[in-house]
C-alpha cells in the first residue's frame, strides 16, 4: 500500500525529541511513502529545502507565501519565480486568503493570491490554496484569474463550495478534522466529493486526527485520515490509498516518478 501526505510542514516539527529520519521512518512504517512539504515564506522554503534535500525520494516541495506571513519578508517576484522553477518544487503555495486572523491587509492578501495563480499558469504548476472566512473572494479570484490547477487544502467549507471548486477542476484535500466529533457536516462533504478529486493530508504539525488529537501531528498519521475516509466512502483502505495516490500524481505531475504508482 502506498499513501501520500499531500500537505505537511516538515520543517515545523519539534526536532528536540526526534530527527527528520525518525519522522520519515515512522511514516514509511505506516505505508506513508511520500510527503509534500509546504512552505509559508520564501526564506522558509529555502531552509526547508536544506533540511529535506537528502530525502527527496520521500519528499516533494511547494514554494510560496501564506496569507498570514505576508509581513515576514518583502515580496520579491523574481526571487519567487526562480525558486518556483526548481525541479523538486511541484506546486506553489500555500497561498490564498485568511480573513479570520487578519483583516487589515485584504488587498495585499488578494494581490499575493493573484500573483501565485498567475505564476502557476506561467509555469504550469498547481497552487495549494488556504481559505478561512473568505469563501466568496477565494472562489471569485480563482475563476477570474483562470487558475491552471490546484487543491483547496484542509477543506472545511460546505458542499456548495465543493461543487464550485469541482467546476474549476480543483482537488479537495481532507485532513484529520474529518475525525473530530463536531465535524459531521464536513463528513457529509467528504461523502459527496468524487473519489477521483480527493487528496488526504495531515497539515502536520497541526490538526492531529483522533486518536492523536492534542498531540503533534506527523505524516504517519495520514493513515488515520485515510482509514476514516475509506469507511465514509464505503471502500477498502487499499482502494482509498490507490486512488488518492493516483490523484496526487495527476495533480502534481508526478506520474511515473514515484515508486509503485
Amino acid at each position: 500500500m502506498f499513501l501520500i501526505d499531500s500537505h505537511c510542514h516538515l520543517d515545523s516539527l519539534d526536532f528536540n525529541t526526534k530527527s527528520i529520519e525518525q519522522v520519515l521512518q515512522k511514516a514509511t512504517e505506516n505505508d506513508v511513502k511520500h510527503c509534500l512539504s509546504v512552505a509559508t515564506t520564501l526564506s522558509g522554503y529555502e531552509s526547508m529545502k536544506r533540511l529535506l534535500t537528502p530525502y527527496t525520494n520521500q519528499c516533494s516541495f511547494s514554494c510560496g507565501i501564506h496569507p498570514l506571513n505576508l509581513d515576514d519578508e518583502p515580496y520579491d517576484a523574481d526571487r519567487f519565480e526562480n525558486l518556483a522553477k526548481e525541479e523538486n518544487v511541484v506546486a506553489l503555495g500555500e497561498t490564498g486568503l485568511d480573513y479570520y486572523y487578519q483583516q487589515d491587509n485584504l488587498e495585499l492578501q488578494q494581490h499575493n493570491f493573484i500573483e501565485h495563480i498567475r505564476l502557476g499558469r506561467k509555469l504550469s504548476k498547481p497552487i495549494i490554496v488556504h481559505t478561512r472566512n473568505a469563501r466568496q473572494d477565494t472562489l471569485t479570484i480563482l475563476k477570474e484569474q483562470h487558475v491552471h490547477s490546484g487543491v483547496l487544502h484542509c477543506f472545511t467549507e460546505d458542499i456548495d463550495t465543493a461543487k464550485k471548486l469541482l467546476d474549476l477542476s480543483f482537488y479537495i484535500s481532507f485532513s484529520g478534522i474529518i475525525t473530530f466529533k463536531n465535524a459531521e457536516a464536513l463528513r457529509e462533504v467528504a461523502k459527496f466529493v468524487p473519489l477521483d478529486r480527493i487528496l488526504i493530508e495531515t497539515d502536520s504539525p497541526y490538526l492531529a486526527p483522533v486518536p492523536y488529537r492534542g498531540k503533534e501531528n506527523q505524516p504517519a498519521y495520514v493513515r488515520e485520515v485515510a482509514q476514516y475516509l475509506s469507511v465514509l466512502k464505503g471502500i477498502s483502505l487499499a482502494q482509498l490509498a490507490q486512488q488518492t495516490t493516483y490523484n496526487f500524481c495527476q495533480l502534481f505531475n508526478l506520474r511515473g516518478k514515484l515508486n509503485e504508482v
